[in-house]
């Protein structure tokens, strides 16, 4: 067992490195001062890594990852659903996130480590607890939500020029893009984020001229309703609406490299959310307001319907490239975060070791961002962006609750690391009802996708505790 210890801002730190019961890796623990007994220290800051994300650039990385490819196609599949009343569905998954996001926000603002979810977890509830929210974040919202959103983007760009729609196409398009995005993120977090803040002006822009242009081009009768959706039919369309609201839990992954994330996260991914919820409800009010019955036979494009409808053929031309600039963002946003997830694991002993390993010139996680890039590459290349559509969001409602649990625990510990934390308002009523919602939403699965989701909690604790056991049975742990 090797034993450091050293003092910052009055307050002891130990760090113990070697084999603890059931787990082996990396543990933190804080004495604290007598002047600092109402509180416990979290994880210090990642070391080697730049603190650079400010206020503007995390509500620009959150808005790239919850305004993606989700928003082009949902209003189709919200109003199949639904029809006119297919904003209920909206509000719903509004509701659901911003109390969500409210978790996320106090539990972000008491943990300022790499790893988003996973670091809340871990500090609230241990390693294990930690992992299977990091793994399913990472598999379930990380991965194949970029690969999917890859193969949007792919077969966006084939209503363009039917190049894109052969192999050759498919693969140097969905290729070519990762290996774009890996070099941006590996040469600097601080570039990274100005390409992530540049995109997202640009691929707002068209969504907001849409939104504007069509209040003037609604008819009334196709905002009517024609019968009061039940409350089973409200959640099966709002369980698929919800993937166009996730993204939260991807934006606060590099929390090692925020800036006063006491402050700067609950502004930054508030702001988000409020703007891209307003967004969503002008999009689909324009949408089933312009388009009518028709907008559930839009299925593909159904904004670059509308927009055609308004504009003509250039409408639709400016909506596809839109829709090929919002993918491009969320991939971009995706690179910039999930691959800290891959390196957290292996900065705390549950993945491996090389993956921690930070670029001597750049200061970034290289080795992490490569082997993310790679593996949802390979993903985009196999797949298509419906069939893990259903995974996904039951990972990230599986995600959501177990954050919404964490934030309590970090409040009754009072958990903080800088700044002063957010204090959500009823104690545990927010992430309770935050809980209670995610679990209603993931009633309206099949059996089919419940045990799909099953079997990838399952599968990540068996990699825990595979891990655990071979480093155990490998460990020499010095006297």
């Amino acid at each position: 067992m090797r034993r450091a210890v050293w003092l910052e801002r009055g307050i002891v730190h130990e760090k113990l490195t070697g084999e603890w019961p059931g787990v082996v890796g990396v543990r933190w623990v804080h004495l604290v001062m007598p002047s600092q007994t109402s509180s416990t220290v979290g994880r210090p800051a990642d070391e080697g890594l730049v603190r650079a994300i400010g206020v503007r650039a995390l509500t620009a990385g959150t808005l790239n990852c919850i305004v993606g490819a989700g928003i082009f196609v949902l209003p189709a599949v919200a109003a199949q659903g639904l029809g006119a009343a297919a904003v209920l569905s909206y509000l719903v998954c509004a509701l659901a996130m911003g109390l969500v996001v409210l978790c996320f926000a106090a539990a972000g603002s008491r943990v300022s480590s790499s790893g988003g979810v996973y670091a809340y977890g871990e500090a609230a509830f241990g390693p294990f607890a930690g992992f299977l929210l990091g793994a399913v974040h990472w598999f379930a919202a990380g991965v194949v939500a970029s690969a999917s959103v890859a193969t949007a983007l792919v077969s966006t760009l084939a209503e363009a020029s039917p190049i894109f729609a052969t192999p050759a196409g498919r693969a140097a398009v969905i290729l070519g893009v990762y290996a774009l995005f890996t070099v941006v993120n590996i040469r600097g977090v601080q570039s990274a984020a100005r390409v992530t803040e540049g995109i997202t002006v640009v691929k707002l822009l068209p969504l907001l001229l849409l939104a504007g242009a069509g209040l003037f081009f609604l008819r009334p009768e196709n905002l009517a309703w024609s019968r009061t959706p039940t409350l089973a039919a409200v959640g099966q369309s709002a369980l698929l609406v919800i993937f166009a609201f996730a993204g939260t839990e991807i934006a606060v992954t590099p929390g090692g490299e925020i800036r006063n994330p006491a402050r700067t996260v609950p502004r930054a991914i508030l702001l988000a959310l409020g703007l891209a919820t307003a967004l969503y409800l002008a999009l689909q009010v324009t949408a089933q307001g312009v388009l009518g019955s028709q907008l559930a036979r839009e299925a593909n494009a159904p904004l670059a319907a509308t927009a055609e409808r308004i504009f003509g053929t250039s409408g639709r031309s400016l909506l596809l490239l839109a829709a090929g600039v919002s993918m491009l963002g969320y991939l971009s946003a995706d690179a910039l975060a999930t691959p800290r997830m891959l390196y957290a694991f292996a900065r705390d002993g549950v993945g491996p070791g090389w993956l921690a390993s930070i670029h001597p010139r750049f200061r970034t996680p290289a080795a992490a961002i490569l082997v993310n890039q790679g593996v949802s590459a390979v993903l985009a290349l196999t797949g298509t962006f419906r069939s893990l559509l259903i995974l996904a969001n039951l990972g990230a409602l599986i995600i959501y609750s177990g954050v919404a649990m964490a934030s309590v625990e970090l409040n009754r510990r009072d958990v903080r690391t800088d700044g002063t934390p957010l204090r959500l308002p009823g104690g545990p009523v927010i992430p309770a009802l935050a809980c209670l919602l995610m679990v209603w939403l993931a009633s309206n699965a099949t059996r089919a996708d419940a045990l799909s989701a099953c079997a990838m909690v399952v599968g990540a604790a068996f990699v825990f505790g595979f891990n655990a056991l071979l480093k155990r049975r490998t460990a020499i742990v010095p006297g």
